[in-house]
């Protein structure tokens, strides 16, 4: 019975201590905490494509970076969340990136009206960057920035708008 009751509170311990590990300093993210330098492909329209950018986001605002995939259901649902709410979001650049073929994030952009949230951009990473820089396990990813382009905090498996609106006001 005592073994029994030293294996549970050790494991407990174990599993105390694990809840409570610091971030891993290594990360990217957490060694610079500044807008990463993304480049991502922008779809204007059905042919044509620009290049976006860290530093064509608006300046002095929160920003938004969402990693996500086209066909993924909490992707889809954090869409429509965000749109929503975009009247709460007026005061970030919300920024969408995936590994997706353009013409399946400029349909994902239209499908949930992103255009409807204001300072919002919708690219493709074809470098990977995004992913690499966050270490992304799932989608959505989400990071988020003060109006100084100072990293706040990350979602690995979306958020909720109104955490996000707390974040950013």
């Amino acid at each position: 019975m005592k073994t029994c009751l030293l294996t549970i509170s050790f494991c407990f311990c174990l599993f105390a201590f694990a809840q409570t590990q610091p971030k891993d300093s290594s990360l990217p993210y957490l060694k610079n905490l500044q807008i990463p330098p993304f480049k991502l492909i922008q779809s204007v329209n059905q042919t044509d494509t620009v290049w976006v950018t860290n530093n064509n986001l608006q300046k002095g605002k929160a920003s938004i970076i969402i990693y996500f995939s086209p066909d993924c259901g909490h992707c889809q649902f954090e869409a429509k969340e965000l749109v929503k709410a975009k009247d709460s979001l007026n005061n970030a650049n919300i920024i969408w990136v995936s590994y997706h073929p353009v013409e399946e994030i400029l349909a994902f952009y239209e499908k949930y009206h992103l255009k409807e949230l204001t300072n919002c951009i919708a690219g493709r990473d074809p470098k990977y960057f995004i992913p690499a820089f966050f270490r992304v396990e799932f989608t959505p990813f989400i990071a988020v920035y003060n109006a100084q382009g100072v990293f706040i905090k990350e979602f690995r498996e979306g958020a909720k708008a109104t955490e996000l609106i707390s974040l950013i006001q």
